[in-house]
């Protein structure tokens, strides 16, 4: 949950999470070198970014994907999108979709760079600190 508070300015509840665990849903993490494992350290690894998608009827849609903000620039998001779009082959999906904030280019062009495009627009859908702002829906083939 803190690396999702401090990635979103609107994060996911625990609630939500719980909810997309299992069935349709799957997802993965990257952790920050091998060292940091509680077997050798007794520490927590530290999650560098996570996504988490869903897979139905050929489609899959990446619902929330982060990469903690100190760890931002360094490949760590394209990495995760290459992993859930191999994941979502391998699961079947023909088609992948995904929803971004208008205000969020960095995300947009590295969607854009990995094959997806827009396909559409919800006016005011998610919540912001100036009241509302657009999402774009992308999608792209498998």
């Amino acid at each position: 949950m803190a690396i999702e508070n401090a990635c979103h300015s609107h994060p996911w509840s625990r609630q939500v999470f719980s909810s997309c665990i299992g069935g349709r849903y799957f997802g993965h993490y990257l952790v920050q070198g091998k060292s940091l494992t509680r077997e050798h350290s007794g520490q927590t690894p530290a999650i560098l970014g996570f996504y988490i998608g869903d897979y139905i009827a050929g489609e899959s849609t990446l619902m929330d994907i982060c990469v903690h903000p100190e760890q931002q620039g360094h490949g760590f998001g394209k990495q995760l999108l290459q992993h859930y779009i191999e994941q979502a082959k391998n699961l079947g999906a023909e088609k992948a979709l995904l929803e971004v904030r208008s205000r969020n280019i960095s995300a947009q062009m590295m969607y854009i760079n990995n094959g997806f495009s827009e396909i559409g627009r919800r006016t005011g859908y998610y919540p912001s600190t100036i009241g509302y702002e657009d999402a774009i829906v992308m999608a792209r083939s498998l």
